[in-house]
């Protein structure tokens, strides 16, 4: 055999490479495309969405007295699996293993009071805002405040150094005693022994007083600071977070976001950003 006989074959060869090369990069680049968008194919297959929820931080989510999860997210967690047709499958989580638990698919959306910022826009994406998370000034109901100028003359329990004690500073009138206390345990007692005639906290905090005092008649006064909460998907599930979106724009537009607010937050939603 000659030498242009032996070298035909691997010319040929050569020549197939390019394409051989970039059917492989486009089989793999759809491989990669169907990966990216499983999970929704997945929750639709299964009929069951893994949705993670907070179980201790009332009115959010907590344990009921039947030992059932209940609160705004876990009924927003239920809203959305409805809306899906699907089961909802509640997976609790604490605040250092909501996003981990998303990032390994031990959960679908992560709905456990969950705000957004630049370092987590890194890791997980949000959807548009489905509740309020804010603090606030309450007082029991048959204490008149209106504007903040009506907190003149009284006394508010407050945390030291909390967002909440900042941010009344700036607009409390001059009048308002600022009783400061270590912790939100101390602040909450001091408040619920008749201390103060008003209180300055988280709506968590607040929720919890509710709903473990509900003699005290504490309702929603004043708005100092708001921080929504966001439903937290997986990165490149852009199906799952567009269907999302979609239910709870209509959620928003249904009335249905104010409702819930209401019911466990003691305020409407207000503006939600997108």
């Amino acid at each position: 055999m000659s030498h242009a006989d032996r070298s035909s074959p691997r010319s040929s060869d050569r020549s197939l490479m390019p394409r051989r090369v970039l059917l492989a990069a486009g089989l793999g680049l759809l491989a990669l495309g169907a990966q990216a968008q499983t999970a929704l194919d997945t929750i639709t297959k299964s009929k069951t969405i893994k949705i993670a929820i907070p179980t201790d931080y009332p009115p959010y989510g907590f344990v009921g007295p039947d030992m059932k999860p209940q609160g705004l997210d876990v009924a927003m967690a239920e809203l959305i699996a409805a809306k899906l047709g699907v089961k909802v499958e509640l997976v609790p989580v604490t605040s250092a293993n909501r996003i981990p638990y998303l990032q390994t698919k031990k959960a679908d959306l992560v709905i456990s009071t969950l705000g957004k910022n630049p370092e987590r826009e890194k890791v997980i994406n949000f959807s548009a805002a489905y509740a309020p998370f804010f603090q606030a000034v309450f007082a029991p109901k048959n204490v008149t405040v209106k504007s903040f100028a009506d907190l003149a003359g009284k006394s508010v329990a407050v945390t030291r150094g909390a967002m909440e004690d900042q941010e009344l500073a700036k607009v409390a009138p001059a009048s308002l005693e600022f009783k400061r206390f270590e912790d939100n345990n101390a602040t909450i007692a001091a408040f619920a022994a008749g201390q103060t005639q008003v209180l300055a906290t988280s709506a968590a905090v607040a929720g919890n007083l509710m709903q473990r005092q509900p003699g005290l008649n504490v309702e929603y006064k004043l708005l100092l600071k708001d921080s929504p909460c966001f439903v937290g998907v997986a990165k490149g599930e852009d199906a799952l977070l567009a269907k999302v979106n979609t239910i709870i724009a209509a959620a928003k537009q249904a009335g249905e976001l104010e409702a819930l607010s209401k019911k466990w937050l003691g305020r409407g939603a207000g503006e939600l950003p997108l």
